[in-house]
């Protein structure tokens, strides 16, 4: 029988962290591992109120072994996941698939099972993820391509003949209606094997937050190991908890970070030039409609502004993602 590490990370919902680890503990009945709970050095009790509590309902002696782990250090959603993943099973023992799950994310009785059944039955795929689904049933889109200059200018420009011309680029496509391959899932539940992590390596620490996932799972692809959307594994995601992207007023320097990173790292600095050219001027272009139209602007004020001062700064400086960024993690997309 395959073993089965989940790990969810927490910084500062540990009631909400509960809630999730109390579903998938059910979803988990049958499957053999453990889970862990890793708290992101919240630094606001919430380790001792999950050590606490997973002691009060017997989780640490229960056929899914339940563990709450301190980081000790706010590195981002992947360095905390990252610390999950390398504490492995109880006793060490070595585990065949990895899950990731995100503290505000609730797994249907059989979805962690309908992803463990999916990679067991497709050995050619690395990685399964979830239909994510809001509290009242409303999907989430989170089956993705990969980014790209072409994908950039149509996100930004949102103009329907654009988009049909670019429809090969679009980095948010419309949702599968059947299980299928995607370029990248968002990581609220996402199943990974053990044997590719080992390959691969694990999340980059250099992003704190945002595109961390996107990067593992073209790091997979590009060895061999591609990622397939299971729409019969169902997920509730309330999102946004933790970063609060829903309210942003201003977009985050640990976004911007990020997102320079993966270009530079995967595409190099001209190529993250060209990706921001594009969306500058899609964004104009956009813009310039909305003097016209009233549509909501859909980003952030100062959006293009920030973009643009963000790549020019970083043309003069050492790329460091998230290294001036305020403490925080991303349960949550």
């Amino acid at each position: 029988m395959p073993r089965l590490l989940t790990v969810i990370l927490n910084w500062r919902t540990p009631d909400m962290t509960l809630r999730s680890a109390e579903a998938a503990l059910a979803a988990l009945e049958g499957i053999e591992g453990a889970l862990v709970l890793v708290d992101n050095d919240s630094g606001d009790g919430s380790f001792e109120r999950m050590s606490a509590e997973v002691a009060a309902r017997g989780w640490d002696k229960g056929p899914q072994q339940v563990r709450v782990l301190q980081s000790g250090h706010n590195g981002g959603f992947g360095a905390g996941n990252n610390f999950g993943i390398r504490a492995g099973l109880p006793g060490g023992a070595r585990p065949d698939y990895v899950y990731i799950l995100n503290s505000d994310a609730f797994p249907a009785p059989d979805a962690i099972r309908a992803l463990l059944t999916h990679l067991e039955t497709h050995p050619a795929t690395g990685f399964a993820g979830s239909f994510l689904h809001g509290p009242e049933g409303e999907p989430h889109r989170t089956a993705f391509r990969f980014p790209s200059i072409p994908g950039e200018f149509e996100a930004h420009i949102r103009f329907g003949p654009v988009s049909k011309l670019l429809r090969r680029w679009i980095v948010a496509q419309p949702l599968p209606k059947a299980t299928t391959r995607v370029d990248w899932l968002a990581g609220a539940s996402l199943m990974m094997r053990q044997s590719v992590l080992d390959r691969i390596g694990l999340f980059d620490e250099r992003f704190f937050l945002y595109f961390e996932e996107t990067d593992l799972c073209r790091r997979a692809a590009l060895a061999g190991w591609p990622t397939d959307y299971v729409v019969e594994s169902r997920v509730a995601h309330i999102g946004s908890v933790s970063t609060g992207m829903k309210t942003w007023a201003r977009i985050p320097q640990f976004w911007l970070d990020s997102r320079l990173h993966y270009y530079v790292k995967n595409h190099g600095r001209l190529f993250a030039l060209a990706a921001t050219l594009a969306t500058l001027a899609g964004g104009v272009l956009w813009r310039a409609r909305l003097m016209i139209q009233r549509k909501d602007r859909g980003d952030p004020p100062h959006y293009l502004r920030d973009l643009v001062a963000h790549g020019l700064r970083a043309m003069f400086r050492p790329i460091h993602p998230g290294h001036k960024s305020k403490p925080g993690t991303r349960p949550a997309e």
